[in-house]
């Protein structure tokens, strides 16, 4: 009877000594469950995604975010996007800054629901991010053309202009036209003016459509229509002999050297 106690004792001690790590990792079960829980929130995760990797300046791009439910303060910001757009609460729109050609970030920031801040980035390239200036386009054409090139002062003159549609600001002037008057937007009419015989240039002047000045030149001769008088040439017969030595150097005839010393 004896021994059956002792290995009953021993048997009940046993017992109880596997039960208390027994009930102690029971007991530790319960804070691993929720640490794993918080670690799901706070390693939940997070990233940001382009509708493109690459683009030009003024290219639309898409952007998808992946982020815990309920994430607030979320902001999306690169120096190579403009005006961007969040949309449904995980996604926004930009608009492809203009940036010289390279290789950029974008950044994602935020608060998780467990107020732990939340990040993440992507890259995009801008290709065709130099702009280059336009070149300047030629000065728009025009062309002056006169009724006549030539006429006389008090003469009528017509004038007609090719220039381009919508120009403005349309002026000719010249100093051998009096009475300037623009008739249609492509026409003028004008009076030569009182100056001296010779050719004198008219000017077109204006502004075309594209901003750029116009400039045509014509020219016209101006002549009095009188030529000047020549000389009527002398019949022989009326022609006159004159007395002394003309020109000559000579004394006149009769002439004594008495005579010098009666004026002396």
């Amino acid at each position: 009877m004896r021994k059956a106690l002792t290995f009953s004792a021993i048997a009940l001690a046993s017992s109880m000594a596997l039960a208390v790590p027994t009930a102690a990792f029971a007991a530790d079960a319960t804070p691993t469950v929720q640490s794993s829980a918080s670690a799901d929130v706070t390693t939940a995760p997070v990233g940001l995604e382009l509708s493109a990797s690459s683009g030009k300046p003024g290219d639309s791009v898409q952007i998808s975010m992946q982020v815990p439910d309920g994430s607030t303060g979320l902001s999306i910001s690169s120096e190579a996007l403009d005006n961007v757009t969040m949309t449904d609460g995980r996604g926004a729109t930009a608009t492809i800054a203009h940036v010289t050609d390279g290789d950029y970030g974008i950044g994602l920031t935020g608060t998780g629901p467990d107020g732990n801040k939340i990040q993440a980035t992507a890259n995009i390239t801008v290709k065709n991010g130099t702009v280059t200036p336009k070149p300047t386009p030629p000065p728009a054409t025009a062309k002056l053309n006169l009724s006549q090139d030539h006429g006389k002062p008090g003469d009528k003159i017509q004038m007609s202009m090719d220039i381009p549609d919508g120009s403005t600001g349309l002026t000719i002037s010249s100093e051998a036209l009096d009475n300037v008057t623009m008739t249609d937007g492509r026409g003028a009419t004008a009076i030569i003016a009182h100056v001296t015989d010779g050719t004198y240039s008219v000017s077109l002047t204006g502004t075309g459509p594209d901003g750029n000045k116009i400039h045509a030149t014509a020219q016209i001769t101006v002549a009095a229509g009188k030529p000047a008088p020549k000389p009527t040439p002398v019949d022989p017969g009326h022609y006159k002999t004159p007395k002394g030595s003309v020109n000559t150097g000579q004394a006149p005839l009769g002439w004594l050297p008495s005579d010098a010393a009666n004026h002396g």
